[in-house]
């Protein structure tokens, strides 16, 4: 039996609404580290010179945890993952346009970009992993 045209509207309604909704999640995970971060550089317990590298860090935390919701709410493994990540992306480079009025790829958004995308990777596969109760059974002779 074939499923019906509005079914599947639905269905793929639900999906983007979830892949927003996770990038949404990543991009809060994302800034919330970002702020304890913030605080452990004004605190001195970190260097400045690691700003860079908590920004991505930042990124593969955010990019994994809205993954993880993306992938329970509609399933599709690492695509879903890797489009939570992109929109993570996409959200984090809207912001700095918004906030900064220099914003290039050379700049340092190639490596948020990759952040991004390899935690919502992450996320499609580790979120979309069989749970092993699935096995069959060997019947004995």
């Amino acid at each position: 039996m074939r499923k019906k045209e509005e079914d599947q509207g639905a269905k793929l309604l639900r999906c983007a609404l979830g892949i927003l909704l996770g990038g949404l999640l990543a991009l809060g995970v994302c800034l919330l580290f970002l702020l304890g971060m913030s605080m452990a550089i004004s605190g001195g317990v970190l260097g400045m010179e690691l700003t860079y590298q908590i920004t991505i860090v930042g990124c593969v935390l955010g990019g994994f945890c809205g993954g993880l919701l993306t992938v329970r709410r509609c399933g599709g493994g690492l695509a879903a993952g890797l489009l939570t990540g992109a929109v993570l992306f996409l959200l984090v480079l809207t912001l700095g346009a918004l906030c900064f009025r220099d914003v290039s790829l050379e700049a340092g958004g190639i490596g948020l970009l990759c952040g991004a995308l390899c935690g919502g990777a992450a996320a499609g596969l580790v979120g979309s992993g069989s749970t092993g109760g699935k096995r069959k059974k060997r019947r004995k002779r």
